[in-house]
């Protein structure tokens, strides 16, 4: 991904993309809540759309690391399971 700045935009209805501050290209991320989570989350659902996105940015950046550390170790043909 290019080095330039992203940004967290509601664009309602539930509704939240992440995408570059330019919005040239399509979002890279979309997040949809549903009428019932809306009421749910009552105002919130940008706050928690941009915890979603941030918990995302994290586990993959662990995921990264993980995966440099095997290759390393001469791990890279290890299947991973998810759950």
């Amino acid at each position: 991904m290019s080095a330039s700045l992203l940004e967290i935009v509601d664009l309602g209805e539930g509704e939240i993309v992440l995408q570059r501050e330019d919005g040239a290209d399509e979002p890279l991320v979309t997040i949809r809540f549903s009428e019932e989570a809306r009421l749910y989350l009552m105002d919130q659902g940008l706050e928690v759309a941009r915890a979603m996105i941030q918990a995302g940015i994290q586990a993959v950046s662990e995921i990264t690391e993980q995966s440099q550390a095997e290759s390393e170790a001469g791990e890279g043909d290890v299947q991973r399971v998810l759950h």
